[in-house]
């Protein structure tokens, strides 16, 4: 069997690479003890595991710790769960599907209602606890927590919605008709950017259709999974149903690939990360769906309205400290309009503030520590010695830690690895076009598909380049396209299957044909 292991050791940003710096102030410190306080005071500051309804420990005692990454304070311990909670939380999920997957379409519906209602009724709570552990800010970290929520409203009203269907009978004899039956037991891996968001996207569809789910969220990013299972154990969502176990990530993709109860793996994370699962998952056959890296275009043609180009990109670029795999990694702008967008696109850029994401007006956070800077870092001086021109930025911020000053990039060329690899950071790479056909050509010599974004008023070229671009998802005069009501996901390297909407319940199920003879 293809180990998890070893591609979890090469390619996972370790939370302990953090930089010897003091702490920003004082007051920032206080600020996060309140934080903490008033999450611990609600209940929603969970620092255990949650296996068949319980929350537990780690079986040997281990623990990790929970960084802020906008200064280094340790926000909390967590368990360092591995191999033997991890199967017990499979045979929790394995034992409880039994009795969810019977329970009616309505009242598995009800349930998940009730638990989007609390997600709505603690957003404050969840989003300050989300900006402590991941740092972006406040105001998106609410925003997310709200988007999450609306995956579950979606997925709730969709579970009423799995029909099967009647076949015509070639034979007078015989009535044919298909069923849709939920998976069983999926495995469940997100990523820290998200750490919300893709918890909804992934456990919405699957409680829907009557699965049963084994969580395993970054470990750097736990507690906001632990906060969202609190609340969706008071929502009534049976124990053993949703499991969360966190901690040594080799030990626990290994088991849920190699588990036989386990009959769908989901995960939202690297390309690389994402061809280990598949082949792991090939040894016991299980279905996978995959929403992996991108290199996301966005086009600025000439016939562009110029102030909707830059607010459009700078959405898409540095949201989330441009730590999104949707986010524009590449922009390409026709010579006509080169100098002007530049020059709009630089004051803009001017305006973004950077700080800890629970004070006031902060519009960009930190990386997620000091491994992403060290890479966004290492892509920027990259470019600068093959000939790019730092515009604006281009080094670490004076803030220390893992913020990084928003950073412009022009004369880019789309050989160039700022160019190739996805940054995952405030770097807005910019390279210049002369025709249509030269740009579409640039945006597609990627082996990654997943979301691409043009800025024209031209109707027909927007329908041409739409149909061009080899993406799932594309936006035009947009930089903001993800909706829980369309479905998310991309082509080539991008990964396999869709989230959100009525096809985000497709790989939650299995389709039974039944033949009735002699009728």
């Amino acid at each position: 069997m293809v180990e998890f292991t070893h591609v979890i050791n090469n390619l996972k940003l370790s939370s302990n690479l953090w930089p010897q710096r003091p702490f920003l102030s004082i007051e920032m410190s206080m600020q996060t003890l309140s934080v903490v306080g008033r999450l611990r005071n609600c209940g929603l500051l969970k620092t255990r595991g949650l296996i068949g309804g319980k929350w537990t420990d780690a079986y040997d005692g281990r623990t990790i710790q929970v960084n802020n990454p906008a200064d280094g304070e340790v926000i909390a311990t967590v368990p360092c769960m591995g191999e033997m909670e991890t199967k017990d939380a499979i045979s929790a999920a394995y034992d409880a599907f039994t009795h969810w997957s019977k329970l009616t379409a309505a009242d598995r519906s009800s349930r998940l209602r009730n638990w989007y209602n609390l997600l709505i009724a603690h957003k404050q709570e969840i989003g300050q606890l989300l900006t402590l552990e991941q740092g972006k800010p406040l105001r998106e970290a609410i925003a997310e927590v709200a988007y999450a929520a609306r995956f579950i409203e979606l997925f709730a009203e969709e579970a009423k919605r799995v029909y099967g269907d009647i076949i015509p009978s070639p034979l007078p004899n015989r009535r044919l008709f298909v069923l849709k039956e939920p998976v069983g037991v999926v495995g469940a891996i997100t990523p820290w950017n998200f750490p919300i968001a893709m918890i909804a996207r992934k456990v919405g569809p699957a409680l829907a259709c009557g699965c049963t789910v084994v969580i395993k969220p970054s470990e750097l990013t736990p507690l906001t999974a632990l906060a969202a299972a609190e609340l969706a154990l008071q929502s009534g969502i049976p124990p053993g149903v949703l499991n969360v176990v966190m901690g040594d990530p080799p030990s626990i993709g290994d088991s849920l690939l190699e588990s036989t109860q386990v009959r769908k793996i989901t995960f939202t994370g690297s390309t690389g990360v994402g061809k280990k699962l598949m082949a792991g998952a090939s040894e016991t056959v299980k279905k996978v769906s995959l929403e992996l890296g991108g290199n996301a275009p966005c086009i600025i043609f000439d016939d562009a309205d110029l102030e909707l180009a830059v607010k459009g990109s700078l959405s898409t670029k540095f949201n989330n400290t441009g730590q999104q795999c949707v986010c524009t990694n590449r922009i390409l702008v026709q010579e006509g309009i080169y100098d002007r967008f530049i020059n709009a696109y630089s004051n803009a850029v001017q305006n973004l503030k950077v700080g800890n994401g629970l004070s006031e007006g902060v519009t960009q956070g930190p990386l997620i520590n000091e491994a992403a800077v060290m890479k966004v870092d290492s892509l920027v001086q990259d470019a600068i010695s093959k000939g790019a021109k730092v515009i604006m930025g281009g080094k670490r911020h004076s803030l220390g830690f893992s913020f990084y000053e928003p950073t412009i990039i022009g004369d880019v060329r789309n050989e160039m690895p700022i160019a190739r690899e996805e940054v995952f950071g405030p770097v807005a790479p910019i390279i210049r076009f002369k025709t249509e056909e030269e740009a579409i050509q640039i945006a597609n010599d990627t082996n990654s598909g997943l979301a691409a974004y043009a800025f024209t008023n031209c109707i027909q070229r927007s329908w041409r380049v739409s149909e061009a671009l080899e993406y799932g998802m594309v936006g035009v005069n947009e930089g903001s396209i993800s909706t829980e009501v369309a479905p998310f996901g991309g082509y080539k390297q991008s990964g396999l299957g869709r989230e959100g909407s009525k096809y985000g319940l497709d790989d939650y199920l299995e389709i039974k044909y039944v033949c009735m003879g002699n009728m």
